[in-house]
């Protein structure tokens, strides 16, 4: 990186959670003092000029180049809270892997299901620039978006119990952003691995959208990107690993309790109604969602993001 395009990564860097990085280094911000990091960073980026468009995704020529070194430190890392390894996916798991707004809660959320989770990650997905950093993230420049990759064992938990959570914790209509978070760094997408994951994402999205429409009694198209993980293969993957110490970010001591999403107190529409698999059908069986009403009515997401202030322990399957 050379000139304006080097310094405008460095100075998206320091926007990025108003300087909260590490653990080590978190304490809770002032409101007025991340407020004023903020304006003040954005006047330095608009007068430096040359910066991307953070309404729009950059294209892939103009995206960084990135680099063929992978995140150091991941290999063999454990889960925080669960204690397996992030980059195992064991025999008869399945993997997921979403966007939806700042990676730290939309993480955690999906950790807690009370069974069928082997692992979660926090990584960069859906961009053109191979192995990037958090800073070139940030930045708006890699095409990126922070995301969550789940490995999950489908006899314990489906994936429409992913699906359904994803959909509930947090706001798809946002386009690029979330919260007070903007950016396409920030953007909402679900990235399927096969086709059947693709038909349940897609006549999900159908279905929220509809449900979302009749609670506000308003026009909610949901922005929510929806590709395969192998449109990325050009450019070297859908995921990369993020920094260890994004990792469980908010499990650990010194974590700043913070999360940008935006929960709609609405809930996806029973399965029943919206599931693209003929009945009777042998895929209509198996995502059969697992968990069952009371766990809905007890834990789905809230308006507003409440799961930073929940326990990091999994949910008991008695307290539903």
């Amino acid at each position: 990186m050379k000139g304006f395009q080097g310094i405008f990564v460095m100075l998206s860097a320091l926007s990025c959670r108003a300087f909260v990085l590490s653990p080590s280094t978190a304490q809770a911000a002032r409101p007025f003092a991340q407020d004023t990091s903020r304006r003040m960073i954005g006047s330095i980026l608009d007068m430096l000029g040359g910066g991307p468009d953070k309404s729009e995704l950059i294209s892939p020529e103009k995206a960084l180049p990135g680099r063929s070194t992978k995140m150091p430190n991941i290999e063999g890392l454990r889960h925080y809270v669960l204690g397996n390894k992030i980059d195992v996916v064991p025999e008869g798991h399945e993997v997921a892997v979403f966007a939806n707004g700042c990676f730290w809660g939309s993480e955690k959320g999906i950790w807690r299901l009370p069974k069928g989770i082997y692992s979660t990650a926090i990584g960069y997905c859906a961009g053109f620039t191979p192995n990037p950093t958090y800073e070139e993230a940030c930045s708006g420049m890699t095409g990126h978006t922070e995301g969550v990759r789940v490995v999950y064992d489908p006899k314990e938990v489906s994936f429409v119990d992913i699906l359904r959570w994803f959909w509930e914790a947090h706001d798809p209509t946002c386009g690029m952003g979330q919260g007070n978070d903007r950016g396409t760094q920030y953007r909402s997408g679900f990235y399927h691995f096969n086709d059947e994951q693709k038909q349940l994402i897609e006549a999900s999205k159908k279905a929220y959208e509809a449900k979302l429409e009749d609670a506000t009694r308003k026009k909610r198209p949901i922005t929510t990107e929806i590709k395969g993980a192998t449109e990325y293969d050009q450019y070297g993957g859908l995921w990369y690993f993020a920094e260890v110490y994004h990792q469980q970010y908010l499990s650990k001591p010194g974590s700043r309790p913070y999360c940008s999403a935006q929960p709609q107190g609405v809930s996806l529409p029973e399965y029943e109604e919206w599931c693209p698999f003929p009945e009777g059908s042998e895929l209509r069986e198996k995502h059969r969602p697992t968990l069952p009403a009371s766990f809905w009515k007890k834990h789905a997401p809230r308006r507003g993001c409440s799961v930073v202030q929940e326990s990091n322990e999994l949910i008991s399957e008695s307290s539903y």
